[in-house]
C-alpha cells in the first residue's frame, strides 16, 4: 500500500512539473547581471541516490526563480569505467550505459536547460519508481520525437559524448570518489549535496537575489555536515574498527568450531 502511494506522489510531481515549470523558456526570468552561480551534476543513470537527487531536489531550482542565478550542466557518465578501444563499463549494467547515453543525447539534441531537464526528469523518475524499462514513454508524456535521438545513439554520436563526459569526469580535482557529485563555482559539496541550494546562494554575488536566497541562513555550510547516500565509485576500504570486529569474530568462530 505504501509502495502504491509513493507511486500515485511520484506520478503527480511529475505531472506537476512536465507540465507547469518547463513549459516555456520565456517563463524564466533571466538575470540583470553576469553573477550566475555555476552548478554541475556528475551522476549516473541508474544510481537511486541520482535519481533521487534530480526528481526531489535538483527540480527545486525551477521554483522561485533560482534558476535566474544558477548555470546548471548535467554529466551522466558517473562511476562508469574506460574499458579500451572507445567501449565502457557501467556500474549498475548495461541498462544504465544505454540511458547515460541517452541522456547525453537529449542533452545535445536539446541543449537548453528547458528542453533536455523534463526529458531527463521523466526517465529518472521512471528509474526512482524502478520502472526505468518504461524509459521510452517519456517520448510521449512530454510530446517529444523520438528522432533525434535514436538518430544520436545509432549513429556514434552518443558515444562521442559519452566520451567526452569520462574525460571531463576523470579529470575532476579533487576527483569524484562517488555519485551524485555536486559541484558549485568548482567546489565539490560531497555528502552534503542535498544542501545544494544554501551553497548557490552563499556563492551568488549579483544584486538581483532571489526569494530562496533571502535571509537564508549559511551556518550549515560552515558547520555539521549532514550525510546523505552516495553510490560509491570503489567499494570504501573496511576501517580499523571493522577490520578488529571481523577478526575477533573469526577468531571466536574458530574457538567455537574446534571444540
Amino acid at each position: 500500500m505504501a509502495a502504491s502511494r509513493l507511486a500515485v506522489a511520484l506520478s503527480l510531481l511529475c505531472c506537476l512539473f512536465l507540465l507547469c515549470p518547463f513549459s516555456s523558456a520565456s517563463e524564466i526570468t533571466l538575470p540583470s547581471d553576469s553573477h550566475k552561480v555555476s552548478l554541475t551534476l556528475y551522476y549516473e543513470s541508474l544510481c537511486p541516490y541520482s535519481a533521487n537527487f534530480i526528481i526531489n531536489y535538483l527540480v527545486k531550482l525551477f521554483e522561485d526563480d533560482l534558476l535566474s542565478i544558477v548555470d546548471l550542466r548535467l554529466v551522466p557518465w558517473g562511476n562508469a569505467k574506460l574499458k579500451g578501444n572507445d567501449t565502457f563499463a557501467c556500474q549498475h549494467g548495461p541498462g544504465e550505459c544505454l540511458l547515460n547515453t541517452i541522456e547525453a543525447c537529449a542533452i545535445d539534441a536539446w541543449p537548453q536547460l528547458n528542453d533536455h531537464f523534463p526529458f531527463i526528469y521523466c526517465v529518472e523518475t521512471l528509474v526512482y519508481e524502478r520502472k526505468y524499462l518504461e524509459w521510452e514513454s517519456c517520448y510521449g508524456k512530454l510530446g517529444l520525437d523520438s528522432k533525434p535521438i535514436s538518430d544520436c545513439y545509432s549513429n556514434g554520436l552518443g558515444l562521442k559524448l559519452e566520451l567526452q563526459y569520462a574525460a571531463e569526469t576523470n579529470a575532476l580535482e579533487p576527483p569524484h570518489t562517488y555519485v551524485p557529485w555536486v559541484v558549485v563555482d568548482g567546489q565539490p559539496l560531497y555528502e552534503d549535496y542535498e544542501n545544494y541550494i544554501s551553497y548557490v546562494c552563499k556563492a551568488y554575488k549579483g544584486a538581483a537575489v532571489p526569494k530562496p536566497c533571502s535571509g537564508l541562513s549559511f551556518n550549515r555550510i560552515y558547520g555539521e555536515k549532514l550525510i546523505h547516500p552516495v553510490c560509491y565509485k570503489e567499494i570504501p576500504a573496511p576501517t580499523l574498527l571493522s577490520r578488529t570486529i571481523s577478526s575477533v569474530i573469526s577468531w571466536i568462530w574458530k574457538m567455537a568450531t574446534s571444540m
